[in-house]
């Protein structure tokens, strides 16, 4: 086994933050890197030890191998937890790490080479008989291929996850353009351009399995998620367990993703993650090679903190526990608040934080690296903060999470709090009729507001502003002069 003696957060925001005290609750001092600015804000001022790395634009800082090496020599760490996306599933900055003396907090280079490129990983379950969805990666012909696949077609990086760089390319007329538009993304997100083109499946379930992995061979699941509330091909609900699910069906992924690990030989935290059809078949969508956006959900139901697990393994501990040991307690769903208009097609959003209030209390969790006065701006992904809520059962663990919603305050930026409210609370979420194309099957637009309640809510409004009541309010000179003399 290997001490991790110091840890370097090779990220940002509330995943930093979280990373940083599963860290200090272990004793183990951490650094982070930070782009000049962010410097002043949450992340930053909760680090013990902060190492500035430049960047135009400034998601290229927490991209760029060559400093975070040499912030690690010059700061004494000698681990790195990469968080998740930036170099996360980045197979050479891990053997770079590697071959500089400093521990991965992940997988090893030859796992994220073979799971984390999705086109390895794909022709590796073909190799193990689990199906997959048809798919074409680049090369000579590969338009002609895609063609021959058929309409509609999913564009996707090969080397990246979380919903970036996928297109949607219904008709061949958009095909080139999309493919030119895929690859610029899929390198400014990923540092690797290559990209495939899948056979769009109709409305399925996403459903992943979180597993850990040690180096001596012990693979465990820790149960499933239901990650098939999406827009833009992102997740933005998360639950576990995955709601309606057969058992014969689960039993089946949750098989299929420790053969999977087993068969790569991998270690630390994964998750493999499945598309479901109507027919009740499922095929391999890919595997994340990293910790989840959405990983909270797991720790909630299990008790266990990924991240310690993570940081244990890779010092070369042995898993403690057996599949035996693991027992799913209750049920619990994240929301993910983003700084974005659901109303102009989920366009992100930008301004300054004025009054923030977040949720707290009994089953609820929020994950997050937001203060009052700081500005979100379009430099980096526009999720504020994760909002979790665990419950005896899944109708308690919703209603719980539409509270918590109901209680969150963010002004000064669009963000997608309502939104979120109507999915919680939508008759057929709470039914558990979930998949991929929920929300356009859906009517999840805001009520209109009538002309007399637009007038009483601006009314009230400025009835609360005291730039407006000074002003009309104001006694007039001569008036305000003579003060409260009275003749």
């Amino acid at each position: 086994m290997k001490e991790i003696r110091k840890v370097l957060i090779a990220n940002r925001g509330e995943i930093a933050c979280r990373i940083m005290r599963t860290l200090d609750r272990l004793g183990i001092p951490s650094v982070l890197i930070c782009h000049p600015c962010e410097i002043q804000g949450p992340a930053a001022r909760l680090a013990p030890e902060v190492v500035e790395i430049d960047g135009d634009p400034p998601v290229s800082a927490y991209l760029d191998v060559e400093e975070i090496i040499k912030a690690c020599k010059t700061t004494g760490a000698d681990a790195v937890h990469p968080g998740f996306g930036f170099l996360a599933e980045n197979s050479s900055f891990a053997e770079r790490l590697k071959s500089d003396g400093i521990s991965f907090i992940g997988p090893k280079p030859e796992s994220i080479e073979l799971m984390g490129n999705k086109l390895k990983a794909r022709e590796f379950c073909i190799s193990l008989g689990i199906p997959v969805v048809p798919a074409e990666q680049e090369g000579r012909g590969f338009i002609s291929r895609l063609k021959a696949l058929g309409f509609p077609i999913l564009l996707k990086a090969a080397a990246g996850g979380g919903g970036k760089a996928m297109h949607e390319v219904m008709e061949e007329a958009r095909l080139k353009e999309t493919i030119k538009l895929a690859k610029e993304e899929a390198l400014r997100y990923f540092g690797e351009g290559s990209v495939y083109g899948e056979k769009l499946l109709r409305d399925p379930r996403h459903v992943e399995v979180q597993i850990l992995a040690d180096r001596y061979g012990s693979v465990v699941h820790l149960g499933e998620r239901d990650c098939s509330i999406q827009r833009r091909f992102q997740k933005i609900i998360e639950e576990s367990p995955a709601p309606g699910l057969e058992p014969e069906l689960r039993q089946e992924l949750l098989s299929s993703a420790v053969k999977i690990a087993k068969e790569a030989g991998y270690e630390s935290a994964g998750t493999v993650e499945f598309l479901l059809d109507g027919q009740g078949r499922f095929y391999f969508l890919e595997m994340n090679t990293r910790i989840q956006v959405e990983h909270p959900v797991t720790e909630m139901v299990t008790g266990l903190d990924l991240v310690e697990q993570q940081i244990k393994i890779a010092a070369g501990e042995p898993l403690f526990f057996t599949q035996k040991d693991i027992i799913i307690k209750g049920h619990a769903v994240e929301a993910r608040l983003y700084a974005e208009d659901p109303e102009s097609d989920f366009q992100p959003s930008t301004g300054r934080i004025l009054i923030l209030r977040l949720p707290e209390g009994s089953g609820i969790r929020v994950d997050h690296a937001l203060e009052k006065g700081m500005n979100v701006t379009h430099a980096f992904d526009p999720m504020l903060a994760k909002i979790i809520a665990h419950g005896q059962d899944r109708q308690t663990a919703l209603d719980l999470l539409g509270s918590a919603l109901g209680k969150t305050v963010i002004l000064g930026v669009t963000t997608n709090r309502e939104f979120l409210e109507r999915i919680v609370g939508h008759p057929t979420m709470r039914a558990g009729d979930i998949h991929t194309g929920f929300i356009a099957s859906n009517n999840l637009k805001a009520p209109q507001l009538e002309d007399h309640q637009r007038e009483m809510l601006l009314a009230a409004a400025a009835l609360v502003s005291r730039q407006f009541t000074d002003q009309e309010f104001a006694v007039s000179e001569p008036y305000a002069a003579i003060g409260d003399w009275i003749n």
